[in-house]
């Protein structure tokens, strides 16, 4: 949304290269520090400075002299605006109108400078002291008698030292209700993994891609969603490496890249190629296309050893190291070449071809993103991709293995520290024996889960550590109305957003620093917080800005004085410490996790920081069989609850605009893309859009294909003709997360399906889009 008439125009620039300069430039110069930002990106992904605020994308030992990306700069800019959000502010604008507002709106007033209170009397936020602010919400969650009632959500954002504190908190408290951003998009990873490797992240470090020959995408767009990515992917390319993408649309980064870091390339526009072979595989089709290749490689290997040829397939390492493929081999063997091409949307050929020359590669890097996690079929499609690495070997091989792509920038740190509903995941007895109570033993809510139990009416107090999380979560028209009926909201948060306008009976905002602002704590140690990167690398965070306002705390010591607000004293867990000095936060997490945490405190300052164990990447397999498992998929179908496509249904994929991280909207530019001045817009294939008798520009409304009976509608959407599959939907996220069932989520993982929803498609006169072939005869 926005107040500039929509323009729609092909972008034919690579990623990076101009583009990306002046879109930094102009982000700065709205943010209101055009100078000292820039002087602060210098000091961002540094070994003395701070973690990207954006995505967790590995964080280099040799960092280049400008280690940021368009996204992080924008991320950066975002967080240390010049613009306030003061008492001011909430005393001109009632909460009612501000529902009226969108997402770039409302962060756009900036950083949020005093603690407030919902005041239902005149509908607005008020400020509150921070004593009068945790007292109450520590009476309140005492006074909660089933501690089932309340839920500790946490943002990707948090520092592990926060987030040890907060899964501690919970837990003495009485629960494990830990859902987390990771429950809406890689949880599927941290099912899938585990029975396939063993361990529950990715396999791959930086070095890895200097030394891989071949570079396979499924469903991740670097160039909006992790952009420092593109330079090792350009050194790759340069190389001569083969990088094969699968994924619905052709998105610029993985198409071409004009390093903005290099000044021969922006002075002579030279490009790199960055996709040797690009398929734009069906939404949802992946499954269908891991099969295909799985099955030609097969196929290739029998023909091979039929002609005296060297098998393609590393048998000695299938033999010593792996489980089940002999039942695997079989279920391929039973699989229809017709109905993987169909379901797919891919052509044999092609998947054949990905087949030869993934044959001819010493090693693979198998990257992936949503684009495989937010299905129906998503455990199954990203164990299928694994059983294709380990065909040749291609896990515990120098140069390759599989690479999900975290999203938030310590998403994957704060569940290695203890942030999980699932209490097998976390030492429970540990943690007993270090501060002498009894954990709670029964599984959480994940995030699915906790909205359920919302709507059930069974969640009195929500605490959210950062985020946006209505915004976020599926279902918006039955969410919405449901959240309001809650005793307590509590909001911890840098910026305003539509989660604290959508309050509970009792609701606070509680502003706090940045991770890019010096923490005004006790001691030195104070000064540092750490991270998690997608690698599985632990890296030192120092703040390098002065905070935005006086009033605001650290998030460490916020969840310290909730807690001591909220708990009965224990003599074993020091929380006045921890506040003090956040180096024996560090010292605690050690005690935790002394096999990923010893010598905490030194090693986080390494270059390229520390790496927790990744028994995988050694070939050690922490699985029930004692080695990698080839996991058989049920079937082709990626959901057996919905409808085919046919010619009146589509399935929608709701995508990321390079003008916003997550919930976060810098701006209406969506500069890939082609699309300026607006968001509300659906992404149609010419053909289907010829085929309904629709225009380009047209407004329509999508409608969710259920039996619950609910109507889930998204009306004023604006047509766009763009290079989608037949029979394929893109629309913008959150915007349209409105589609969104809550019990449509992945099988075994409950990630919401966000890539893969049933819709059909609506004038917005109400009448009903009937195709041309099935029209009836004027």
């Amino acid at each position: 949304m926005s107040n500039d008439k929509p323009q729609f125009a092909p972008y034919d620039a690579p990623s990076g290269g101009w583009g990306s300069a002046r879109s930094l430039g102009d982000i700065l110069t709205r943010a209101g520090v055009p100078i000292s930002g820039a002087l602060a990106l210098t000091r961002q992904n540094k070994v003395d400075g701070f973690q990207c605020v954006s995505c967790a994308w590995i964080k280099p030992a040799k960092p280049l002299p400008f280690e940021f990306c368009e996204n992080g700069a924008k991320a950066t800019a975002w967080d240390i605006t010049s613009r306030r959000c003061t008492p001011e502010f909430f005393a001109k604008h009632r909460v009612t109108e501000l529902l009226d507002w969108d997402e770039y709106q409302l962060e756009q007033t900036g950083r949020l400078t005093h603690p407030l209170r919902y005041d239902a009397a005149s509908d607005r936020y008020l400020p509150v002291s921070w004593a009068a602010a945790i007292a109450e919400i520590g009476r309140e969650l005492r006074a909660i008698e089933d501690r089932k009632s309340a839920v500790f959500y946490s943002s990707g954002r948090t520092a592990n030292e926060t987030s040890y504190l907060y899964a501690l908190f919970a837990r003495l408290y009485g629960n494990n209700n830990l859902p987390d951003s990771s429950n809406m998009c890689h949880e599927t990873t941290s099912v899938a993994l585990p029975l396939s490797i063993g361990q529950g992240v990715g396999t791959v470090a930086l070095d890895d891609f200097a030394k891989a020959d071949c570079i396979m995408f499924f469903g991740q767009n670097p160039g909006s969603n992790s952009p420092r990515m593109l330079h090792p992917l350009q050194e790759a390319s340069r190389r001569g490496v083969p990088i094969i993408t699968f994924n619905p649309l052709r998105e610029r980064g993985l198409e071409r890249f004009t390093n903005p870091q290099s000044p021969a390339e922006m002075l002579t526009g030279e490009e790199t190629r960055i996709s040797s072979r690009y398929n734009q595989v069906k939404t949802g089709g992946d499954l269908a296309a891991l099969t295909g290749i799985c099955k030609a490689l097969v196929d290739l290997d029998a023909a091979e050893k039929a002609a005296g040829r060297p098998s393609v397939l590393d048998e000695d390492f299938i033999a010593r190291e792996t489980h089940g493929f002999a039942d695997f081999v079989a279920w391929l063997g039973q699989e229809d070449w017709d109905e993987i091409e169909r379901r797919s949307g891919l052509h044999r050929g092609a998947l054949e071809a990905t087949a030869h020359t993934y044959a001819r590669a010493k090693a693979t890097i198998g990257i992936y993103g949503m684009g495989l996690t937010q299905h129906r079929a998503g455990v199954e499609t990203v164990r299928l991709l694994v059983n294709l690495l380990l065909m040749k070997g291609n896990i515990g091989r120098d140069g390759a293995g599989i690479c999900p792509v975290r999203g938030h920038s310590n998403v994957q740190g704060q569940r290695t520290v203890g942030i999980t509903e699932k209490p097998e995941l976390a030492p429970l007895d540990r943690l007993a024996e270090q501060y002498g109570f009894e954990p709670p033993r029964e599984k959480g809510y994940d995030t699915v889960e906790a909205c359920e139990a919302i709507l059930d009416g069974k969640v009195k107090a929500f605490v959210m550590l950062g985020g946006n999380f209505v915004r976020a979560i599926p279902d918006h028209s039955r969410m919405e109305p449901a959240w309001r009926k809650m005793r307590l909201t509590v909001n911890v948060a840098t910026k305003l957003n539509r989660s604290h306008l959508v309050h509970g009976e009792i609701s606070f905002i509680l502003p706090v620093a940045s991770r890019i602002e010096v923490d005004r704590g006790a001691g030195p140690s104070s000064q540092a917080l750490s991270m998690e990167d997608t690698s599985g690398c632990i890296h030192g965070n120092k703040g390098v800005r002065a905070p935005a306002s006086p009033f605001l705390i650290s998030e460490p010591r916020l969840v310290c004085e909730i807690a001591k607000a909220t708990l009965d004293p224990n003599p074993k867990v020091p929380w006045d410490r921890w506040a003090a000095d956040y180096a024996e936060i560090r010292t605690a997490i050690a005690e935790t996790y002394p096999d990923i945490f010893h010598d905490y405190e030194r090693r986080m300052w390494e270059p390229g920081g520390f790496q927790r164990p990744l028994p995988a990447r050694k070939r050690d397999w922490k699985t029930d069989t004692g080695k990698a498992n080839f996991v058989t998929p049920k079937g082709l179908v990626e959901d057996l609850d919905m409808p085919e496509v046919g010619h009146d249904s589509f399935r929608l994929m709701t995508l990321r605009s390079n003008d916003q991280f997550n919930t976060t909207v810098y701006g209406y530019s969506d500069r890939f893309r082609g699309i300026n001045g607006t968001r509300l817009v659906v992404l149609m294939n010419r053909a289907d859009i010829d085929r309904l008798g629709l225009k380009v520009g047209e407004t329509v409304t999508l409608k969710t294909v259920s039996k619950d009976g609910i109507d889930r509608v998204r009306p004023g959407l604006l047509v766009v003709a763009y290079d989608i599959p037949v029979g394929c939907l893109g629309g913008y996220y959150p915007e349209c997360n409105v589609l969104l069932p809550i019990w449509h989520y992945a099988e075994g993982s409950k990630t919401p399906a966000a890539k893969s929803i049933p819709v059909t498609v609506h004038r917005d006169s109400g009448r009903a889009v009937v195709p041309a072939m099935e029209a009836e005869p004027a």
